[in-house]
């Protein structure tokens, strides 16, 4: 497949799991091998597509829908979309993936334990005591993905060695070429 072909990247997982980290790594590389990558980040989204949504089922619902939209509409016309967003309903995930032609799931598993840990907004702690209600993993459910084309263990591996795990996925599934190789200096003809 070539680099004016589009697909949407979908990472998903819990709060603090790496979901942006890696994808950010992910859409810097696939930039240096000539895709049109546009990055959808969970939090911008919603602050400037979903802006009034608050987290009810309903509403986080609507906000995934939304970004399954714009990813679709991406990924259609030859731009690589990568979704960063937690989108923790099994549902309507696999609704989206309906919608977009070339769909490639990430999950990112990372224990719950390990995110709190790497809660800089102390989000976690925030939803334990109450403070923030209908949280996923802590108030509200995150349905893990059934069939993930790509799973991630960020907790095991940094967000280098994930990217590269995706990154030959994507490969293998032919939506990429290999890593260009870097001119020689000196070479000769």
């Amino acid at each position: 497949m070539s680099a004016d072909i589009g697909f949407c990247l979908w990472f998903t997982g819990l709060s603090g799991s790496g979901k942006s980290t890696v994808a950010a790594v992910v859409v810097d590389e696939l930039r240096r091998r000539g895709h049109r990558v546009e990055l959808l980040d969970g939090d911008e989204v919603r602050e400037n597509l979903s802006a009034g949504l608050g987290f009810s089922k309903a509403d986080r619902d609507t906000n995934i829908r939304r970004i399954g939209w714009v990813a679709a509409l991406l990924a259609r016309n030859g731009v690589v979309s990568v979704t960063a967003a937690i989108s923790p309903y099994r549902a309507v995930r696999d609704e989206v993936r309906g919608q977009t032609e070339h769909f490639v799931e990430v999950f990112v598993d990372t224990p719950i334990e390990v995110c709190e840990e790497r809660d800089v907004k102390g989000l976690y702690s925030r939803a334990h005591t109450g403070e923030i209600p209908e949280f996923t993993g802590v108030s509200d459910p995150y349905d893990p993905p059934l069939a993930p084309e790509v799973r991630v263990a960020t907790h095991d591996r940094g967000p280098v060695a994930s990217a590269a795990q995706v990154l030959a996925y994507l490969e293998e599934a032919g939506l990429t070429g290999p890593a260009p190789r870097p001119e020689t200096a000196g070479t000769r003809s």
